[in-house]
């Protein structure tokens, strides 16, 4: 501790010479000076350390010992600081630096999300912009709760936020809402029909009357689940039948078959580059941009522009919302040409693939496939022909009475809870 002491307060190392340097010591114990190590080399020299802040008073207390007192080395962290005493573009940058310093740590630096799967953090981010959260705004002025409210308004998708402040950084901790479950609304009758034409491979009546069995064909719009359904009274009971309207529910499964096709022309606008080009430079300091050159303007008709951004930044960890980017503008003309047929091809059959599965939908399935292509008047034709497995049934709401030849019951009509598709 007392190493530690004495280099954070400095130490000078003396050497005196004379008859009596024992007296020197005597006068430095009387009048209170420090003094540490001492070693006699031989003869009539004696080292001594003393403090920085004694040592003159001690090369003053040599004259009186009759002693010449020499000064050998200063030490400790007063004596590093005095070599950069004429250093002054040091101190200078230095002073910057602590000044960066002290101000940027109360100014926000980086922004984390974190709680988000479906919502993406950009749209977060988006938000808390317009709300008044951003990098390079000033910490303590940052109203936590009100942005957290606001930003809450106009993301549905969260049902909760909270922004904590450490330092530079803000931490925005978030929780998705829980989606609510589809109402049906069971006051509404009617039938689930066919959304396409197909084979029926199985039927499964929630509430209703199945219109149709496994391996009958249907046709688009086809009632495959009745919501009108027959009561048939007891045998010999001499009562007439009756008639019940009801929400139709239930999944209806069938093959079906589905063409898609796809165009695309045989020739098409490319970008020649004739090598000229631009660059123009900038710096962005939080997120204001300042440009480093004087004309704005491109001399180019029609152009590329390439922007390049290179920040003071090590990862998600360490970031300084400073950068310096440039722009390369890159001059070009248009001119016809034909496109690879082949890579044409490909690229539309697996689009119309991409077409089929969203069609589909998450129940149904692709059995089998055939593409055909044909070029007509510089036009190259792809069509896809599909064989698959899929859910058809839709619910199909009734305008008026429902068709039948007997009138409606109404102590009859209700629904079955199930789910509607």
């Amino acid at each position: 501790m007392n190493k530690l002491v004495n280099f954070l307060r400095g130490s000078v190392d003396l050497e005196v010479e004379g008859a009596f340097p024992e007296r020197f010591l005597n006068l430095c114990g009387q009048r209170g000076i420090l003094f540490w190590g001492v070693d006699w080399p031989g003869g009539q020299v004696l080292h001594i350390t003393v403090t920085r802040a004694d040592a003159r008073r001690a090369e003053g207390l040599g004259e009186k010992a009759r002693c010449k007192v020499k000064r050998l080395a200063p030490r400790g962290v007063p004596s590093i600081l005095d070599r950069f005493r004429r250093r002054y573009a040091f101190v200078a940058g230095l002073a910057i630096s602590l000044t960066a310093v002290s101000v940027l740590s109360r100014y926000i630096l980086v922004i984390d999300v974190s709680g988000n799967e479906s919502v993406p953090t950009a749209v977060i981010l988006s938000e808390l912009w317009r709300s008044g959260l951003r990098p390079g705004m000033y910490g303590p002025s940052v109203d936590e709760r009100k942005i957290a409210n606001e930003a809450l308004l106009n993301l549905p998708e969260l049902s909760w936020m909270a922004i904590n402040l450490n330092g530079t950084r803000a931490q925005v901790e978030v929780r998705e809402g829980i989606k609510a479950p589809k109402l049906v609304d069971k006051t509404q009758l009617g039938d689930i029909t066919a959304r396409a034409s197909g084979i029926i491979t199985r039927i499964e009546a929630e509430s209703g009357q199945a219109m149709v069995q496994d391996g009958d064909t249907v046709l688009e719009g086809e009632v495959v689940i009745a919501g009108n359904i027959y009561l048939a009274p007891p045998e010999y009971s001499g009562y007439e039948g009756k008639w019940q309207q009801v929400r139709a529910q239930g999944r209806v499964y069938a093959r079906t078959w589905r063409t898609l096709t796809a165009e695309i022309p045989l020739e098409t606008d490319v970008k020649v580059y004739s090598g000229a080009e631009e660059q123009r430079f900038f710096l962005c300091f939080f997120d204001r941009r300042l440009n480093i050159y004087t004309n704005s303007g491109i001399s180019f008709e029609k152009y590329d522009k390439i922007q390049e951004t290179w920040s003071l930044s090590h990862g998600e960890e360490w970031q300084i919302p400073i950068s310096f980017g440039r722009e390369t503008v890159r001059d070009y003309t248009v001119t016809s040409a034909a496109i690879d047929t082949e890579a044409a091809r490909a690229m539309l059959e697996e689009r119309l693939g991409t077409q089929l599965l969203q069609e589909l939908g998450e129940d149904g399935t692709v059995t089998s496939t055939t593409c055909t292509a044909a070029e007509t008047d510089g036009i190259l034709s792809v069509t896809l022909v599909a064989e698959c497995h899929e859910e058809i049934g839709v619910f199909s709401a009734w305008e008026g009475q429902p068709d039948g030849n007997a009138q409606s019951n109404t102590e009859g009509n209700g629904s079955i809870d199930g789910t509607d598709d």
